[in-house]
């Protein structure tokens, strides 16, 4: 469970090959932690790539923040992250808000981002979409603990599901993390896609009403493609093979390409 101090923050980390050329930083979405990708994901990403993957501040193992949970704080944290970490470049994936978090980085910094990936980002602006991460957050829970269990082969204890429970509490009552969310609700209208220079791969799924977000942006990003995924917004769970080699097969061919213009 290393613990790393990131601007005076103490934040929960797991790093997979940590020896391979290529970084991937991997941010979970809200109300979640980034065993969304340790269990299923990561490790296919990591036969070729080292993978960074991080709890987001009052989430997972991190430390708890009543405040800074908008777009320009968040993506603030994955810079110092990887400035901490002595990456200077990497490329992103971002799941739901963690999507709109790396999208955010990437128009921020985009000397950091090689590539960029966006798995079910919201429109901040779609109420629906923001009741969507709310509901995920306990189905995440649910899939969480079924997951530790089917891993560990011993049950959850009653003191862990607790303490789970405390963590959403806090963040749910304690944060101004619907605020800050509500904060962003014109993030993706006000955003100059000219600006976004990293190549993106946008993964939806086919049945997720944020597939309108996926097909909106595949239309306004310059470099971008979008693949739809069997399930809806819970693709990460549904179907962690096919996103984590679909990952890997966009990485491998965009390095590829790459490569072969400069060669």
């Amino acid at each position: 469970m290393p613990i790393i101090s990131v601007n005076d923050k103490k934040v929960h980390i797991q790093e997979l090959n940590k020896g391979a050329e290529q970084t991937v930083v991997m941010i979970h979405g809200m109300f979640s932690n980034l065993s969304i990708y340790y269990f299923n994901i990561a490790p296919i990403l990591a036969k070729h790539f080292h993978v960074v993957m991080y709890d987001l501040k009052s989430h997972g193992m991190s430390e708890r923040f009543t405040d800074g949970y908008d777009l320009e704080n968040m993506s603030s944290d994955v810079l110092a992250l990887m400035d901490v970490l002595e990456i200077e470049k990497a490329h992103l994936v971002g799941y739901s808000f963690g999507g709109l978090i790396a999208l955010k980085t990437a128009l921020k910094a985009s000397n950091r981002v090689d590539h960029l990936v966006v798995i079910e980002a919201p429109d901040p602006q779609d109420e629906k979409a923001r009741g969507i991460i709310e509901q995920y957050s306990k189905e995440f829970l649910e899939h969480y603990v079924a997951n530790f269990t089917d891993t560990t082969k011993v049950q959850m204890g009653k003191r862990q599901m607790e303490k789970n429970h405390r963590m959403y509490e806090f963040l749910f009552n304690q944060t101004t993390i619907k605020a800050d969310m509500i904060k962003e609700k014109h993030f993706l209208s006000e955003v100059d896609f000219s600006e976004l220079k990293p190549s993106t791969f946008l993964m939806y799924g086919a049945d997720s009403n944020c597939r309108p977000t996926g097909e909106w942006l595949n239309e306004h990003i310059g470099k971008a493609e979008l693949e739809l995924i069997p399930g809806d917004h819970n693709i990460p769970i549904q179907e962690p093979v096919l996103i984590a080699e679909t990952i890997a097969h966009f990485l491998s061919k965009s390095l590829k390409t790459l490569s072969q213009n400069h060669g």
